[in-house]
């Protein structure tokens, strides 16, 4: 039988202003039926590693007889906010966020502690209202997918990185691969937002401009993750520029078919998604089932760097 949705929550945050949110509610009766109930939001399922993360997540759920909803808001974080106090009214015993930056939906997050929802989060960030995180080791992934393409470069040279601030794991590893370019005492020639949805697009058309303007002094293109550096690789390709080395991360299958082209697309940094949407499977079930909360608020795997596959 479910451990109550509300005593569990009140045990997995330990804020003074979830406990006042909770307290109100905290007596209700529990779901009649033991089948958890779990929804899923995200401002990203055009990603195609947010949407392997949550492909992931729903096929472990479902083995075990859950029932789960996706509910993509397609980059409006307007829509996230009004997403988290619909699912909310639902009354699910856990929300999920699917990749996203917390600090940018707090009345969605406010609003589903106050209806004694945990949520939880894939490739996201720590929250004091997010009962877990689960995520890459992102500041690793900047860094080793920054070594890939330095090595690359033999050791020097200028580059630019594709990023997007908005997403905390991008923007984590942008802040290793930038630690690390300096550290070698490689240049940062420019540093372009990518649009998401519209990633590829989005890189592509940011890539010719500065082919234009100053490919000379390009020597390497880092891309926070696979779909910028798709897009880049295409504006090198139509450009006819072979020198470049481009690396991206996530390891996605468009990504390895490119590798094993040999272009300029030459690496990518392989997140454990079944690990990351396994863990997070399991925080869940634990505290629905049987009360405990999740030892730690951030949960960090390791990625593996591909050069080329088999």
């Amino acid at each position: 039988m479910k451990i109550s949705r509300r005593l569990s929550l009140a045990a997995a945050l330990t804020l003074p202003v979830v406990f006042a949110l909770t307290a109100c509610s905290s007596t209700s009766a529990p779901a009649a039926d033991d089948v958890t109930r779990v929804v899923v939001l995200t401002p990203y399922l055009s990603s195609a590693a947010t949407k392997e993360s949550i492909d992931e997540f729903t096929t472990q759920g479902e083995k075990l007889g859950w029932e789960i909803s996706v509910v993509d808001t397609a980059g409006d974080m307007n829509k996230l906010n009004s997403a988290f106090q619909d699912a909310a009214a639902q009354q699910p015993d856990a929300i999920v966020l699917g990749s996203g930056d917390p600090t940018q939906i707090s009345l969605g997050l406010k609003s589903a502690v106050a209806a004694g929802i945990p949520v939880f989060a894939m490739d996201a960030a720590a929250n004091d209202l997010i009962a877990a995180n689960v995520t890459s080791d992102n500041t690793s992934l900047g860094d080793q997918s920054a070594s890939a393409l330095i090595d690359l470069m033999g050791g020097t040279g200028a580059v630019v990185m594709m990023t997007h601030e908005p997403h905390p794991g991008v923007k984590a590893r942008a802040a290793g691969a930038r630690e690390t370019f300096a550290a070698a005492g490689i240049t940062v020639l420019e540093e372009k937002h990518v649009e998401n949805p519209g990633a590829v697009d989005s890189a592509r058309t940011s890539m010719q401009d500065i082919i234009s303007s100053r490919g000379a002094e390009v020597t390497g293109v880092w891309g926070g993750w696979d779909e910028p550096a798709l897009g880049v690789t295409q504006a090198l390709n139509a450009a006819g520029v072979t020198n470049v080395p481009v690396v991206g991360v996530d390891g996605q299958d468009f990504a390895l078919a490119e590798i094993d082209k040999k272009g300029p697309f030459q690496a990518t940094i392989k997140q454990d998604w079944a690990s990351i949407a396994g863990q997070v499977v399991a925080l869940i079930q634990d505290l629905v089932d049987n009360g405990t909360p999740p030892a730690q608020g951030q949960y960090e795997l390791p990625g593996t760097l591909i050069t080329g596959t088999k």
